[in-house]
């Protein structure tokens, strides 16, 4: 798969084994490890920015998203894409 683009819409199965189609909303590095954020693609198309649910994933290998397991992680990884996407006043 290699490289993950932005605007890229790919499916993730969840635990149940449904499909969701996902849509690439920007990737970051944040201390050498590359993550993405996601949004279903269903949200984005119908709903205003405000209320589309973000997940992130870091990626791994040849673009295998993996879920962030910890907490710590998440808040440093949220954390980060907050401060690249949110233009500053």
């Amino acid at each position: 798969m290699g490289k993950i683009r932005e605007g890229e819409v790919f499916t993730l199965t969840d635990d149940n084994d449904e499909g969701h189609e996902v849509e690439v909303l920007g990737s970051l590095d944040v201390e050498g490890t590359e993550y993405v954020a996601v949004g279903l693609l269903e949200d984005i198309e119908e709903d205003t920015e405000d209320d589309i649910d973000i997940f992130f994933f870091r990626v791994e290998g040849e673009g295998e998203l993996i879920d962030i397991e910890t907490d710590e992680e998440f808040e440093k990884v949220s954390l980060a894409f907050e401060a690249a996407f949110d233009p500053q006043d």
